[in-house]
């Protein structure tokens, strides 16, 4: 079984394939979808959808892994903003046929580095020691997808997917 993790951005959009095989996953592939930092809303979010269409489209996953929404109190444009990208890697799944399972990011953190409070360079230490990667994955976007990825794994071998 294929689970694709995203971590959603208008900027920067991390994804990562991990496989399961047995009770531990692979790692297949990571990277950053990149939109133009200058581009207005709806070419950044044309970018994303096509470019994760594309993802979804190579790797086949079952299911996709998305970070729940969530929302400073100080900074509710992020929120919104983050809705968007949000909504297009819905979207992306749907056409694809591929489940999606919310995970909320203390869920994330608490199964890769054992706290729900970790800290972003916590997260990317652990993800290069559980995969044994020669670097550090950069950027954090990229790291915070394998962990959404693994943590999604970890709760579809305990029988507990959430979809959305």
């Amino acid at each position: 079984m294929r689970v694709l993790g995203v971590d959603p951005g208008l900027s920067i959009t991390g994804y990562a394939v991990v496989e399961l095989n047995g009770a531990r996953p692979a790692l297949v592939e990571a990277g950053a979808i990149r939109a133009r930092s200058g581009g207005l809303l709806p070419q950044r979010l044309k970018i994303l959808h096509a470019d994760l269409s594309e993802v979804l489209r190579e790797f086949r996953p079952e299911i996709l892994g998305l970070e729940s929404l969530y929302s400073e109190y100080r900074f509710p444009r992020s929120a919104l903003q983050m809705a968007h990208a949000r909504g297009v890697v819905c979207l992306a799944a749907a056409e694809a046929g591929v489940h999606v399972v919310d995970i909320a990011a203390p869920e994330v953190k608490n199964a890769i580095v054992g706290t729900g409070r970790a800290t972003k360079q916590q997260v990317q230490r652990t993800v290069q020691a559980l995969y044994a990667l020669d670097e550090l994955p950069t950027p954090a976007d990229v790291a915070d997808a394998i962990a959404i990825a693994t943590a999604v794994s970890y709760r579809v071998v305990r029988g507990g997917n959430r979809v959305v």
